[in-house]
């Protein structure tokens, strides 16, 4: 009989973001395949939600203030997962934790701004992340493409493992149970979902741009409001006079706003392998997107949506044809929720995650990259 492991999941996450969700995603459904996670949090207030719904799904959630706790409060457990925002906690923390120890890379990786910006990102990030990653047993990453980009940059062997989404909890809704959600949600017209989490390389400005060649269209935000990027999308709309763009803030609720709405615009510069797009196309709408290469892994070659540059015009351009054309919009749809259920669910993202767990925690398994 298999034996049960225990994993410590260590994040310095000042907030909640995709990688958070995937925790809160993932980590209930690895019982089922012999592994007790707990997760470690920094005692900052906008967890708090996390840490409770975390509970609430029983996987324990413990606290901490500073890197120093972490080795001791990890060091009963059979093997230690790090999924880090910052370089101080490669640099800081996977020396003193005991083996074996993975580290999955959420990180974006390429920021795809102009030439200059992004070749001094990747030397950045060559130096103060993917160098030190090769102190860990193993080095993961959530895409394909991430994992041929890594591997280049930090000439560490690293294992694809691709995100995943539940197609029960994202998924079409009836045309009643649509029709009631728009009323509720005051969604009255072609509504465009631009959900995430509000920073420049996710790019919500450029929707906000769009929205004003797309008067006909209505837009809604759903993320952090409350950050630098949010205040100035907010204010850009008010100056613009944008009568057609509204801010819903945070949100618990996401299925129900991709099932209300007609399109997700997700005009992003950086991604890995986005949930905000996964959870979309489980959700059958059609995506329009950038085509860097995370996005046009999930939904190139008409998979899902159409890859438009980030350019406003170009975006609303693509929303208004989609609003022009139900039908095409509702295949694009229904592709998407295929690729979902074919490559990137949930059940299949928890099992490929506790085999690595499994090969990490067995010593012969080990092979240090380092």
């Amino acid at each position: 009989m298999t034996r049960t492991l225990s994993a410590a999941f260590l994040t310095d996450a000042p907030r909640v973001a995709g990688s958070e969700i995937w925790l809160l995603e993932v980590l209930p459904r690895l019982s089922a395949h012999g592994i007790r996670p707990s997760v470690f949090l920094p005692q900052a207030g906008p967890l708090d939600e996390l840490a409770a719904r975390l509970g609430a799904a029983g996987v324990a959630a413990h606290r901490y203030a500073r890197f120093t706790d972490l080795p001791a409060l990890s060091a009963d457990f059979d093997v230690r997962v790090l999924q880090a925002w910052t370089p101080a906690a490669y640099t800081a923390l996977l020396p003193t934790l005991a083996a074996p120890r993975v580290v999955i890379v959420h990180d974006q990786l390429d920021y795809h701004y102009p030439l200059g910006l992004r070749l001094l990102y990747r030397e950045i990030y060559r130096h103060t992340k993917a160098r030190p990653q090769r102190l860990a047993e193993r080095v993961v990453t959530v895409s394909e493409w991430g994992r041929a980009f890594l591997q280049r940059l930090g000439g560490a062997e690293v294992t694809a493992l691709r995100n995943g989404v539940d197609p029960e909890r994202f998924q079409p809704a009836s045309q009643a149970a649509r029709q009631r959600l728009r009323a509720e949600l005051g969604f009255d017209r072609f509504t465009v979902l631009v959900p995430g989490r509000f920073a420049p390389e996710k790019n919500q400005l450029a929707a906000v741009l769009a929205a004003r060649h797309a008067r006909g269209l209505d837009f809604v935000f759903a993320g952090d409001m409350d950050s630098g990027t949010g205040a100035l999308a907010r204010r850009l709309a008010g100056r613009l006079g944008l009568d057609n763009a509204r801010f819903l803030g945070r949100r618990w609720d996401m299925p129900e706003l991709y099932r209300a709405a007609d399109a997700l615009l997700q005009p992003t510069l950086a991604e890995n392998q986005s949930l905000v797009t996964l959870e979309a196309m489980s959700s059958g709408l059609p995506v329009v997107t950038t085509p860097i290469p995370a996005q046009a892994e999930l939904v190139g070659g008409g998979r899902g949506g159409v890859l438009v540059p980030p350019q406003p015009t170009l975006l609303a351009r693509a929303l208004n044809a989609l609003a022009a054309h139900p039908d095409r919009a509702r295949a694009l749809g229904a592709a998407g929720r295929g690729q979902v259920l074919a490559r990137h669910t949930l059940t299949q993202t928890a099992t490929r995650t506790a085999q690595l767990l499994r090969e990490a925690a067995e010593p012969s398994g080990r092979t240090p990259l380092n």
